[in-house]
């Protein structure tokens, strides 16, 4: 029977509780089976090893409604269970137009937040139709399934809720796109590595303070990257060129970016890197951790020291949302099905280009610019944002919790 012909029928709603334990779904259903009703809608969950199932079926048609109730409850009764019936016409009112999964991340997730976040999506003219849970850790993350009203307007009345209750929140429309999503293009310094790299190189030259009091102008926004850059570049002139593998080993990946990475490769995604700092680093970084795509400033060398000056193309803000359209034309996936994520000023081009943009640990003119933000230390939360849970990712990695 298909759900338009069940819009007018009188239907029971059967809904049992109590401990959860394998057997009790195949119960039931045996035992409606005896009185030959049709399985409009089924729903289960599970929390803390307690049920709740819910069987909407068709009100039998050759014994009576109340032989079925006598016979759920005696069968719920026999294995200690609650049963609950109630009787209607039809199947669930269909969902509104405007669908969206809503993540929300906490760490922890408190029952204040989750009001807020619950009001402000009924504010905006919107329906909760589901909850699930998609990881307990390193965060609690949980998904809403939404209808009522636009992605675009929910997103944006969700943003300035979640910086005010102090939680990240991602708003992204359904539909088959989300799981389509293949590229994924990541920043790496402060976003894939915990580092700086010109700051690393600057350790070595005895100039780190003014490379650092630079760069944090240029993230800011208030210098312009490449002549910012070339200002930088221009203090490390004279250092000899074996500092490039002294760099390499003082390279500290990100909480997460390996787990990030092998899931989404282990799930068909290509990932890719794009960064203002430098292929003497980025490439390695390639090597090392099975990237499809990496771009980003080279350093001169000439007779085994470095000239103080870069070389070719400069990979600068415009640069990066550039490279992040040439590397999605060379993986075949459409812009709208990407992700990218950043932290500074820089990336912003880039997270706006993407189908899906992500400010990790962003200063604040990123996270107000950006599709969402993530403000935990973790860079595989940005799997949940994707709808992957975390099971998925233990699965993936034949049954190894991933540390951190």
């Amino acid at each position: 029977m298909s759900a338009s012909q069940t819009s007018d029928v009188p239907t029971l709603l059967v809904k049992i509780f109590g401990k959860d334990r394998p057997g009790i779904t195949a119960g039931l259903f045996d035992t409606l089976a005896a009185f030959s009703v049709d399985v409009v809608d089924i729903e289960q969950v599970v929390s803390r090893g307690r049920l709740v199932l819910c069987a909407l079926v068709t009100e039998p048609t050759v014994t009576s409604p109340g032989e079925l109730r006598a016979t759920v409850h005696s069968w719920a009764e026999s294995l200690k269970l609650q049963a609950e019936i109630i009787s209607g016409t039809g199947d669930n009112r269909p969902r509104g137009h405007g669908r969206s999964h809503v993540t929300v991340l906490g760490h922890p997730l408190t029952a204040e937040q989750t009001a807020a976040i619950a009001a402000r999506i009924a504010g905006a003219g919107g329906n909760i139709d589901r909850i699930f849970r998609l990881a307990k850790y390193p965060v609690t993350a949980v998904e809403f399934a939404v209808s009522g009203c636009e992605t675009e307007p929910l997103r944006t009345a969700l943003a300035t809720e979640a910086h005010r209750v102090g939680v990240d929140v991602a708003v992204v429309s359904a539909g088959l796109h989300r799981r389509a999503q293949r590229l994924v293009v990541m920043d790496v310094d402060s976003t894939l590595i915990q580092d700086e790299v010109i700051e690393l190189f600057a350790a070595h030259a005895g100039c780190e303070d003014e490379v650092a009091e630079v760069t944090a102008a240029a993230m800011r926004g208030e210098l312009d990257f490449e002549q910012s850059l070339h200002a930088r570049v221009a203090l490390l002139a004279g250092l000899d060129a074996s500092v490039v593998d002294k760099v390499r080993a003082e390279v500290r990946l990100t909480s997460g970016a390996r787990t990030l990475i092998r899931t989404l490769k282990r799930l068909g995604y290509q990932v890719g890197v794009v960064s203002g700092g430098f292929t003497q680093v980025t490439d390695d970084l390639k090597e090392r951790l099975g990237l499809d795509f990496a771009q980003a400033n080279t350093l001169e060398i000439v007779d085994g020291k470095l000239t103080g000056r870069v070389t070719g193309e400069i990979v600068d803000r415009a640069g990066k949302a550039r490279l992040l359209r040439r590397f999605a034309a060379e993986a075949g996936v459409p812009l709208a099905q990407t992700v990218a994520i950043g932290d500074g000023a820089n990336d912003l081009d880039m997270l706006n280009a993407a189908g899906l943009g992500v400010a990790f640990n962003a200063k604040p003119v990123v996270r107000e610019a950006a599709h969402t933000a993530v403000n935990v230390p973790f860079l595989d939360t940005v799997l949940y944002l994707l709808g992957i849970t975390r099971e998925e990712v233990e699965a993936a990695d034949g049954g190894e919790v991933p540390s951190h």
